[in-house]
């Protein structure tokens, strides 16, 4: 934007030289400074000395040969037929993982292999756009939805070297062109194809969580329908997540760690690499598969546990060359249901450990209030607890 300045007529007389080099630069350095942040991965994967906001702590960068996590692996396609010895291997895998760390790998999902390919197709093509292109679905403050060119402009500091482009889903009746209108509208009727496969990907995904819910109330002793029920209206959010090459990996992360304030993530990757998994004390990577699905609790589903299932602590690294591109579907309850763990799972041994809350309390918190990380369900709870005190 160009800055009219008005110079008194007094002033001319004293300006007889022009300002030397050393004072432009100075000057320089300061108009850029107060310049907003903007994350242009096109021009940022090319830099040898990155910004400082996008460098982390030295206890929280990167670390190298990270030993590699032994994850699950389920075999959903025995579970989902019916076989009672599947079902009850799926289950104790499940029950294991979820109470150790909340990862786990599932293969023959039966998600069609040519909708999985199509949706990194099209993330490709997304993320290879110029800037102010992407940026017609710019994310608005405050909001979930839309493209986010790292989080320039929500924080100041410990910034994500990533874009994302983030919309929501519903299973509810009535709208199966939900995702594919929502594009049409930000993007332009050229996105009808667009949109129309990320709608088939997420009511896929919602298929495929409500499978997965049932394993879920199985492994914890709840009746199987349960969770099922509680999801089968879910209000969700997708999310492609692209993380392009730095130059200085060891200096900052691609998501810092946190745990997914949703209750069950659904995560398919590229064959880059660059998931970690913090559990014993130290953090592990997770390697790509891609007949497989990773999937991890999330704190919504740990509160409807009452603490049983953990919410998988996790971050992701970068590297110097290759970019890494992950799509997620992260499964949410619709925005009215109240979170609370069925009868079942409390008792005088295993008191409430959270309050009653509703999905939308939760993302709200998380959008206005507090950034995603590792004590965000307890730092919430305690929130929660202080606004029905307040009401008292």
């Amino acid at each position: 934007m160009a800055v009219e300045c008005m110079i008194k007529p007094s002033s001319l007389q004293t300006m007889t030289q022009p300002p030397s080099p050393k004072t432009q630069q100075t000057q320089q350095h300061k108009e850029d400074d107060q310049k907003p942040l903007v994350f242009d991965a096109s021009v940022f994967r090319y830099q040898t000395e990155i910004p400082s906001q996008f460098i982390w702590p030295d206890h929280e960068k990167p670390c190298k040969n990270t030993p590699e996590l032994q994850v699950a692996l389920i075999d959903l396609g025995g579970f989902l037929s019916g076989d009672k010895e599947a079902v009850a291997k799926a289950s104790q895998l499940v029950g294991e993982a979820c109470q150790k760390h909340g990862f786990f790998l599932i293969v023959n999902h039966g998600v069609d292999n040519k909708l999985i390919a199509d949706a990194h197709c099209y993330m490709d093509d997304f993320f290879g756009m110029p800037l102010s292109e992407k940026q017609r679905a710019e994310r608005k403050a405050g909001e979930s939805c839309g493209y986010a060119s790292s989080f320039t402009g929500r924080f100041s500091s410990k910034l994500p070297w990533k874009e994302t482009l983030s919309f929501s889903y519903s299973a509810e009746k009535g709208s199966t062109n939900f995702i594919q209108d929502y594009f049409c509208d930000k993007m332009g009727e050229e996105f009808k194809e667009f949109g129309r496969v990320y709608q088939d990907y997420c009511k896929a995904m919602s298929t495929l969580s409500i499978g997965i819910m049932e394993l879920l109330g199985l492994s914890l002793g709840v009746d199987r329908a349960y969770f099922k029920e509680f999801f089968e209206d879910n209000n969700s959010i997708m999310r492609l997540n692209y993380y392009p090459p730095c130059q200085r990996p060891e200096q900052t992360l691609g998501t810092g760690p946190h745990c997914d304030p949703t209750a069950l993530t659904i995560l398919h990757e590229d064959q880059v690499g660059g998931l970690e998994v913090f559990v014993d004390d130290q953090w592990h990577s997770v390697t790509p598969n891609l007949n497989a699905f990773v999937v991890n609790i999330g704190d919504t589903f740990m509160a409807l546990s009452n603490g049983k299932y953990k919410s998988g602590l996790h971050r992701a690294v970068v590297n110097s060359e290759t970019p890494r591109k992950s799509l997620a579907f992260f499964l949410c309850p619709r925005d009215d249901k109240v979170v609370k763990p069925p009868s079942g799972l409390v008792d005088t041994s295993s008191p409430r450990k959270y309050p009653d809350f509703t999905w939308s309390m939760l993302l709200e918190f998380t959008m206005k209030h507090y950034r995603a990380d590792m004590k965000t369900l307890q730092v919430f709870s305690n929130w929660v607890q202080q606004k029905s005190n307040q009401k008292l």
